[in-house]
């Protein structure tokens, strides 16, 4: 176990990739201790990517750089900001709304940063936030993207834990939408102590062409349930509702209509049982397509060629740490460490809550060293079954897990956002990290409520008949 563990931690000090560490300590380990034979790196690898609900990957990834290239990110943040932008510290505000919408897209935390976060810090240093501010509302906004369904760490844990990833997606919007509040009263406090004023005129015209395309995303399920009712087959109701909401939006032209009909369509569609959360991936997919290369026509056959790469690197990398981590994981199992740290936690408490602070502060901390897949496919086979003897529902051990990650990519040395956003910024690290720091308080504020107050998570669900 200290070969396995030792050798992992002295190959991440001195640089080399997180995937590439798990995989040479794994080989090592059975080299020298001949637990098992070297031909069961490359089995427990093709077992680790042998998964369905891990086709929910490409799609998703694929699905956010769509919108991103296709502008619908532009279309969002002229949304946001006719919405809340007269409010004090608008385009702060306008910063966490643009996320909150973008969340029901991509399902990472990095698309938000490296897409409408790039219009956001903009936007705020053209109208003159000090560049750390924008930095620190971005970084804490971006958080939103995992939580909000769909969400690409939840397939991960889905798939790890064995749990519904449809009863995770649904567990994580009451969460997302504490957040946002929390988020959006931290501008207000800023605002008012650093006078931050309206950045667009309040202009009632603006402010109900808003107001209204969210009453229209609104009416489309209220329109195919009430169609339901009457006795209209689903499939007639739902294109039929469809074509009148495409006929409208193209008739008015709204900004933002048809984007925010992404996480309606998404969550609906499972809702009624037309896909799994899988399904719904591709389904965000041909959205993302109709959108590019229908609706706005924005996306050219030069720039989808582009994304499909770009497409096909990320999901590379990405499946490649969950084989790498397969593998780990399963030498962590059979070492026994998992058993030794089970009883070590119970020798500390048998209170489940004492429990839930400790497992905190532990995933706080892996958070900053791990990438959020490695330490999903790592830390799930030695936490769960703790977890599940101190009768916590997985589900909300889940939401507990990805935001504690979420956090960790915002805090050194592996903290991938905050590196994109200093990037974006041209800030150096320091400055960035010091940015980011206050917005660091709405997120601990959640974590603590999500934590102890399990009923946020698992309410909807439940009422859902997701879980009992």
């Amino acid at each position: 176990m200290l070969l396995l563990i030792g050798a992992f931690l002295i190959l991440m000090l001195i640089g080399v990739p997180v995937a590439v560490s798990m995989a040479v300590a794994s080989v090592l380990y059975l080299v020298f201790s001949g637990v098992a034979p070297d031909i069961i790196v490359a089995q427990r690898m093709i077992a680790g990517v042998e998964s369905f609900p891990l086709l929910a990957v490409p799609f998703f990834i694929l699905a956010g750089n769509l919108m991103n290239v296709a502008g619908v990110t532009g279309r969002i943040y002229a949304f946001a900001l006719s919405l809340v932008g007269w409010m004090k510290g608008g385009l702060a505000q306008v910063n966490i709304v643009g996320s909150v919408v973008f969340s029901g897209m991509s399902g990472t935390a990095l698309a938000d940063a490296a897409g409408i976060g790039t219009i956001e810090i903009k936007a705020m240093r053209d109208h003159g936030y000090p560049v750390e501010a924008a930095v620190g509302v971005t970084a804490a906004s971006a958080t939103l993207g995992p939580i909000i369904p769909p969400s690409l760490p939840f397939v991960i844990y889905g798939m790890m834990a064995n749990v519904s990833i449809g009863a995770l997606f649904m567990a994580g919007i009451l969460p997302g939408i504490f957040m946002t509040l929390l988020m959006m009263l931290t501008v207000a406090v800023f605002a008012h102590h650093k006078g931050w004023g309206s950045d667009t005129p309040f202009k009632l015209r603006t402010f109900a062409r808003a107001g209204l395309e969210i009453v229209i995303v609104l009416c489309f399920p209220a329109a195919v349930y009430l169609m339901i009712w009457a006795g209209v087959p689903m499939n007639v109701a739902v294109g039929v509702a469809l074509l009148v909401l495409v006929a409208v939006d193209w008739y008015f032209d709204f900004s933002a209509v048809m984007a925010l009909m992404t996480p309606v369509i998404l969550i609906g569609g499972m809702a009624l049982g037309w896909f799994t959360p899988t399904e719904a991936a591709v389904a965000a997919v041909l959205w993302s397509l109709f959108l590019g290369l229908v609706r706005y026509r924005t996306l050219t056959l030069r720039a989808l060629a582009k994304v499909s790469f770009d497409t096909i690197e990320t999901t590379a990398s990405v499946l490649f740490i969950v084989t790498a981590a397969s593998v780990f994981a399963w030498l962590l199992t059979v070492s026994q460490a998992a058993q030794l740290f089970s009883d070590f936690v119970f020798s500390l408490t048998d209170n489940k809550w004492t429990f839930l602070l400790l497992v905190n502060l532990l995933i706080l901390v892996v958070g900053c060293f791990l990438d959020t897949i490695a330490a999903i496919t790592i830390l799930v086979p030695i936490l769960l079954p703790i977890v599940l003897k101190f009768e916590i529902d997985p589900i909300h051990f889940g939401l507990i897990l990805t935001l504690n990650l979420m956090i960790g990519l915002l805090t050194p040395p592996i903290g991938v956002v905050m590196f994109v956003l200093s990037r974006i910024a041209r800030l150096s690290l320091q400055r960035t990290m010091l940015a980011i720091l206050p917005w660091l308080v709405p997120l601990f504020i959640a974590l603590a409520f999500i934590t102890f107050v399990p009923e946020i998570t698992l309410w909807l669900p439940t009422q859902l008949g997701l879980i009992r």
